[in-house]
């Protein structure tokens, strides 16, 4: 079994952790009411993404997504939240370097011994939640169960379905597929975006992710025999009539959205199996960014 195989399946304790550890983070996490910008890179960026677009739509205050290296610092804001797996990313220990003193920050991390617990002014550590491997999985769910916990949102139903999840068989013909479009609305279109990022990461795959509306306003003319198109969440009325039209894979999202994100990860690896690819490898990659000076 490879690294992020193992790292995925253990997923549902994670997130079990995360979620009881929410009540005693109320000091330190995002306030209602207060405006809050949301900044990671990578598969960090696509979970603040999610987060935001969950915390403003449950009216907690207004919540923007930026990636580390497009921050806009002309903006004021009350509170800064970065995600960092390694704690060492430079784009986001820069930032919050800039924002020291001017903006308070927070930051959620899985390893306590890196820099970013000099440059944040509050550190969560999820420590049990880290990985071996390149590829992110276990680590980005956590965080965003932690913070769906935080803002009430999580439910004991989200870990059944991941279970079933990791159970379950992928979709027959899915892995065959030649490419990969994943679609959401709401907070699922970061999920989109991540498993997007994870069908590329880890097997070199030809996907898109896109706002589920959007689909229709060019990207469908790609949709035919041997592509897969997966919603996450509900789907606009008539989209999944229309894809399975032009021939291509429709893959209707039953699960919570969070555990449709283990599926996809599940893809990812499986695609990557039978391509020969070692997904804990994946081309060109590292575990952090680090830039030098």
């Amino acid at each position: 079994m490879t690294h992020v195989e193992d790292e995925l399946n253990s997923q549902p304790e994670c997130w079990t952790r995360a979620a009881t550890e929410a009540a005693g983070l109320g000091g330190v996490l995002p306030a209602p009411g207060e405006r809050v910008a949301v900044v990671g890179c990578g598969t960090s960026y696509f979970m603040a993404q999610a987060f935001a677009a969950l915390r403003e739509g449950s009216g907690r205050g207004e919540t923007d997504a930026f990636a580390a290296s497009e921050y806009p610092h002309g903006r004021s804001y009350d509170r800064v939240l970065a995600l960092t797996r390694s704690g060492t990313t430079t784009e986001v220990l820069d930032l919050l370097g800039r924002l020291k003193g001017r903006t308070p920050t927070v930051a959620i991390t899985a390893d306590p011994d890196t820099p970013v617990m000099a440059v944040a002014d509050e550190v969560v550590v999820l420590d049990y939640a880290d990985e071996r491997s390149v590829v992110q999985t276990r680590f980005a769910t956590t965080v965003l169960t932690l913070l769906r916990a935080h803002l009430g949102l999580h439910t004991d139903a989200a870990v059944a379905d991941a279970r079933a999840a990791l159970a379950g068989e992928l979709p027959e013909g899915l892995v065959e597929c030649e490419q990969f479009t994943f679609l959401g609305r709401g907070w699922t279109v970061g999920l989109a975006n991540e498993a997007g990022l994870k069908m590329r990461e880890a097997s070199l795959s030809w996907t898109e992710a896109y706002p589920a509306m959007e689909y229709r306003h060019g990207p469908i003319s790609i949709t035919t025999g041997g592509t897969a198109t997966w919603m996450f969440g509900e789907a606009p009325e008539g989209l999944a009539e229309q894809v399975r039209s032009t021939g291509g894979l429709w893959i209707e999202g039953r699960l919570d959205p969070l555990a449709e994100l283990v599926r996809a990860q599940r893809l990812a690896v499986a695609v990557a199996a039978a391509r020969g690819l070692d997904p804990d490898r994946p081309r060109h990659l590292t575990r952090s960014v680090i830039l030098a000076p």
